[in-house]
């Protein structure tokens, strides 16, 4: 095992030629989490990547890469034997993993959980100069920038509605003020029923007296069975939101995990769950 690591280890200090010329940015990619294989492809950087984690399913060509691990455990001696130059490890990555993926000598980029749609841009921004990418990477930031801007324009002139955005059920968790799941609600001209809070943490004793109009669950896990059993459990309840039959189920995937282009189209289906006027108006 120690000559197998010891290998590894000289195998990664080596450059990785690209048509016989040894290359500045990384080229073999490994991402530890959704949002940095969906980026990866947002850059048009894919056949760099050579494996990423069982979570790891958007766009659909990522669930057929080569898998070492979850998000929050992966396999050292599998990342080891694909040679990567490049690891991209999120907030989840636990850190004693994370310390040791760096004493063997392997480049590791971390990439925390963002806080707004601008921080999803700016750490979004900061792959693509690691890749070499920059221009693409400006060219998706400013197309995104110009959808996000046209849906919170056009939801501006309609009437603000009191929502919870649920993302979590035991315990009860919402979209804190500090959370780009936060900026759904606030660019979508609505008002967050825990919008005042820092941690997402909630009874649903506050969420009844909130009463809001508009509940969507967005639960990562085995999506469909807790979902379902959290609508279920919220239509019990005299709320607005149950009276109006607004209370939805949406993608975990796609809202809670959002690229900056999955967040413009995460923000279209949570705008228009809100605002059923505007897609009316398409």
């Amino acid at each position: 095992m120690r000559k197998y690591l010891l290998l590894c280890i000289t195998l990664l200090t080596c450059a990785i030629p690209v048509n016989g010329q040894a290359s500045t940015f990384p080229q073999r990619i490994i991402s530890l989490g959704p949002i940095n294989t969906e980026n990866v492809y947002l850059l048009g950087a894919e056949d760099r990547l050579v494996a990423n984690t069982s979570y790891c399913v958007r766009p659909e060509a990522a669930k057929a890469k080569t898998k070492v691990g979850s998000v929050m455990q992966v396999s050292i001696e599998k990342i080891l034997s694909l040679r990567p130059d490049l690891i991209l490890a999120t907030g989840l990555t636990q850190p004693q993993q994370l310390n040791k993926l760096r004493e063997l000598g392997l480049r590791v980029e971390q990439f925390p959980q963002s806080s707004s749609f601008a921080e999803i841009c700016t750490q979004f921004r900061r792959l693509g100069a690691i890749l070499g990418l920059e221009q693409r990477a400006e060219e998706v930031i400013r197309e995104m920038e110009d959808k996000v801007k046209a849906i919170s324009t056009a939801a501006a002139a309609l009437p603000k509605r009191k929502v919870f955005l649920q993302i979590g059920a035991t315990p009860l968790f919402g979209a804190a003020a500090n959370s780009f799941t936060h900026d759904f609600i606030r660019l979508s001209n609505a008002i967050n029923v825990i919008g005042e809070q820092q941690n997402g943490t909630v009874s649903y004793e506050k969420i009844l007296a909130r009463n809001p109009e508009v509940i969507i669950i967005a639960i990562m896990g085995s999506e469909t069975g807790i979902a379902g059993e959290e609508k279920r459990k919220w239509q019990r309840f005299p709320l607005h939101a149950v009276n109006k039959d607004q209370v939805y189920i949406v993608p975990p995937d796609l809202v809670c995990s959002p690229s900056p282009a999955t967040f413009a189209e995460a923000l279209a289906l949570v705008a228009g769950l809100i605002h059923p006027e505007l897609k009316a108006g398409q």
